[in-house]
């Protein structure tokens, strides 16, 4: 009770939050007193979304941002972000920095080289911008709200109530979000909470990238990546579906690489074990000029339905 609200955290009665949000000042001329410095609860981590923090459900003043829909806590400033939307620096009439993910205290300049912010008194650490609040217009008198799972806390329409280390709830600014496991922060819908790493990633797999390049033949006929050509009994090419595959003088199978063909068994030996296997029927090559595929350049193709892409060589790779 009586305490005094700051952007992330809260100050005693009789003292004010400074310009970074990162302490509580006991009063005019005396500094800081160190309370509550320490992390500041947004993640800046590589490789994913920073984590988002999760305000206390109570905060019933806003500032609008400029494009009329978004909103900041009072204590908070509107800053645009590298999607093009309006996020929040948690500190009052911040200095926006020019990549649109940290700010700095007002009166300080960004160092983004060094990742701090300048001022004549020294350097200080530099804020991470959150989402801001979709700004809620009364309608007929009535203000849309989401009833957290308490019964009596409430939280803006489109956030989603997240439970507090205090066991309160607090309002992530994102619809149906994720709320993470430390009571602090969430990630958007889809995708799950990297603490350790303070970013939010994606749960969905990457595709793996197959080699794009046939097995040339010759001049005119190529196998499949991942076969073999072997002559078929007309002299012609065949593939047999094996890397590094041994044909067999029937000129219609083949067999893995470290088998014998066994014409009288009808299947593939290992000599050393005497380990058998079937062997596999060979198909006939393809034409190096096919209509059929997707054509990458003039050398290489992609089976149907599939997508070509560049590999980190620089060649080319076919996306399923």
């Amino acid at each position: 009770p009586q305490d005094v609200p700051c952007a992330h955290r809260c100050c005693s009665r009789g003292s004010r939050c400074s310009a970074d949000g990162a302490s509580c000042v006991t009063s005019p001329g005396t500094g800081e007193s160190g309370v509550g410095r320490g992390h500041t609860g947004v993640g800046t981590g590589r490789g994913g979304r920073p984590l988002t923090p999760c305000p206390p459900s109570t905060a019933p003043r806003a500032i609008p941002c400029p494009d009329g829909h978004s909103e900041c806590p009072d204590d908070a400033t509107c800053c645009v972000t590298e999607g093009g939307a309006w996020g929040c620096c948690p500190m009052p009439q911040a200095s926006c920095c020019a990549d649109k993910v940290h700010c700095c205290p007002h009166g300080t300049t960004c160092d983004l080289a060094h990742e701090r912010c300048l001022s004549p008194a020294g350097a200080l650490p530099m804020g991470t911008t959150f989402p801001a609040w979709k700004r809620q217009l009364p309608a007929a008198g009535v203000l849309r709200q989401v009833l957290c799972p308490d019964g009596r806390s409430a939280c803006p329409d489109g956030a989603t109530c997240c439970q507090l280390p205090t066991r309160q709830f607090g309002c992530c600014p994102l619809q149906n979000a994720v709320c993470c496991g430390d009571g602090l922060h969430c990630c958007p819908q889809g995708t799950t909470c990297d603490l350790e790493r303070s970013t939010c990633t994606s749960a969905q797999p990457l595709a793996l990238l197959p080699k794009g390049r046939d097995v040339r033949c010759d001049d005119e006929t190529s196998c499949p990546d991942g076969n073999t050509c072997c002559r078929l009994s007309s002299g012609a090419w065949g593939c047999c579906p094996l890397e590094q595959a041994v044909c067999c003088p029937d000129h219609v199978h083949c067999c893995p690489q470290g088998y014998t063909c066994d014409p009288e068994g009808g299947s593939c030996l290992q000599g050393v074990t005497g380990q058998r296997r079937p062997w596999l029927r060979k198909t006939p090559a393809l034409s190096r000029n096919r209509a059929g595929g997707v054509k990458c350049d003039q050398e290489t193709s992609c089976p149907d339905g599939s997508t070509c892409c560049r590999l980190s060589l620089g060649t080319w790779g076919c996306c399923p």
